[in-house]
This record gives C-alpha cells, sequence and structure tokens, in this order.
C-alpha cells in the first residue's frame, strides 16, 4: 500500500473525538482567557510551525488586542508517527526581549519539543512565556512542561484534524480524530 492509500485508509476508520463546532467553541474560550491574561502585555504570539497553523490562525482572529506575530518551527517527528530528537528548522525573526511570548501549537504531547522552544524563548530574554496548545494529550506520566491555556482534553491515542497530522496528510480534517489503526 502506497502512502496516499494508507493515509485514506486511516482516514474513513477513525474515531471523532471533537467535531468542528466543538473545536472552534474551545477556541472561543480560549480566546476569552487569553484576552484576560495578555491584552495589555504587548505580546508576541509564537506559532509552531506546521501543527500550529490552523489553531494559531483561528486564534488569532479572535484576541482583540494589540499583538505581534511570528513562528517557530522545532520537530521531533518530521512526518513520522514517533518521535526522535529536537531538529530546528525555523527561529523566530522578532526579538523576544523583554517581552511577554505566547507559544501557540495544535498538541502538546510528550512536552519535550515545547519544553526546549519554551527554554529557548527564556534565553532569548523573554520576561514570561506562556504555552496554548488546542489539544492536551493525557498521556499517564509527568511532563517536562504544561500548557497554561488549554483547548481540548484528549486520550492517548494517535489524533489528527485542525493541525495535527498523520505522516504530514490530514491536517486540514475538520474536527479532531484518532486513528484506529495505524498500518505497518
Amino acid at each position: 500500500m502506497n502512502l496516499l492509500e494508507e493515509v485514506k485508509q486511516v482516514q474513513s476508520e477513525a474515531d471523532l473525538l471533537f467535531s468542528e463546532q466543538q473545536v472552534e467553541s474551545a477556541i472561543d474560550r480560549l480566546a476569552v482567557e487569553i484576552e484576560a491574561h495578555l491584552a495589555e502585555s504587548n505580546p508576541i504570539i509564537l506559532t509552531v510551525l506546521n501543527g500550529g497553523i490552523i489553531f494559531s490562525g483561528k486564534l488569532l482572529t479572535r484576541l482583540n488586542f494589540p499583538l505581534e506575530i511570528d513562528s517557530i518551527q522545532a520537530s521531533r517527528y518530521r512526518g513520522t508517527t514517533s518521535g526522535g530528537e529536537v531538529e530546528w528548522f525555523v527561529k523566530p525573526r522578532l526579538p523576544l526581549g523583554g517581552r511577554t511570548v505566547l507559544v501557540t501549537d495544535d498538541i502538546l504531547d510528550e512536552g519535550i519539543t515545547l519544553k526546549v522552544i519554551k527554554d529557548w524563548c527564556k534565553e532569548q530574554g523573554a520576561t514570561e512565556i506562556l504555552i496554548a496548545v488546542l489539544i492536551d494529550k493525557q498521556i499517564g506520566r509527568e511532563r517536562p512542561c504544561r500548557a497554561d491555556f488549554v483547548g481540548l482534553e484528549a486520550e492517548n491515542r494517535y489524533l489528527f484534524g485542525y493541525g495535527l497530522d498523520y505522516k504530514n496528510y490530514l491536517r486540514n480534517a475538520p474536527g479532531i480524530f484518532a486513528c484506529t489503526n495505524i498500518p505497518d
């Protein structure tokens, strides 16, 4: 089976965990929470590429206060279903020194990549570093970082949709889905 056939099979067999309406409602709620905390802080919203693109795009249009946006890309997955070493691809262009930074990402899974990003922001002189994730995956063990703003909590399954991918595909799925079977 080629990769495209595999992706189609995974998509057709997946369980819908959160509908598009449920995800949008969670993003609405997050925007209110984030605005209450950050409206007066002149923050930089730092989107983690590629997973955080959809979540951040939807969130940003709901934040009604001055902010700057930039992106960062560090990954452990690189199109696979299991993580390895963190590899840097893109670092922000905006200086972070003396600023509040909100890192936005699709999911808090093991927390290793987000911890590396948070530590890097601190090294750059950010005065406050917060993390907002669409999904906090309940992995059943301690993680090296936590999210300050969480849209939804999900069980420990392989997820896709709203930015989360299956082998670089299905980020555009209209909801959050869990794989029922990952082909070998």
